[in-house]
């Protein structure tokens, strides 16, 4: 895994950087992304996030379950690339539509 973030909606609103607060969304060392896994929200499908390697668009991802997931399942990933991530470049998880009520747990691997 190269990065897990578990937050509440009330502070994932449109624009913000939910890996801003995560000492592992830039690394020393090249690594590579091919998956993403978004569960949490009052909803499936109810909000998106855009994932960014820099200035490149990942692209956007929507919640497969709802409500306040404790874990996130294999079924849950939703296979990218593989891209690779640089060393020092920064992976970003900007939120496009943002959840209503329940946590958002997002994870990179």
């Amino acid at each position: 895994m190269l990065l897990n973030t578990y937050e509440a909606a009330a502070t994932l609103t449109v624009g913000v950087d939910a890996f801003r607060n995560e000492r592992q969304n830039v690394s020393g060392q090249a690594r590579v992304m091919s998956s993403i896994a978004i569960v949490g929200a009052n909803a499936i499908n109810e909000c998106a996030v855009d994932v960014y390697i820099e200035s490149f668009f990942v692209g956007r991802f929507r919640n497969t379950h709802s409500g306040a997931v404790q874990v996130v399942h294999p079924d849950d990933d939703q296979r990218v690339g593989p891209h690779l991530v640089p060393a020092g470049s920064k992976i970003s998880a900007i939120i496009a539509v943002a959840p209503t009520v329940s946590p958002l747990i997002i994870q990179v691997n």
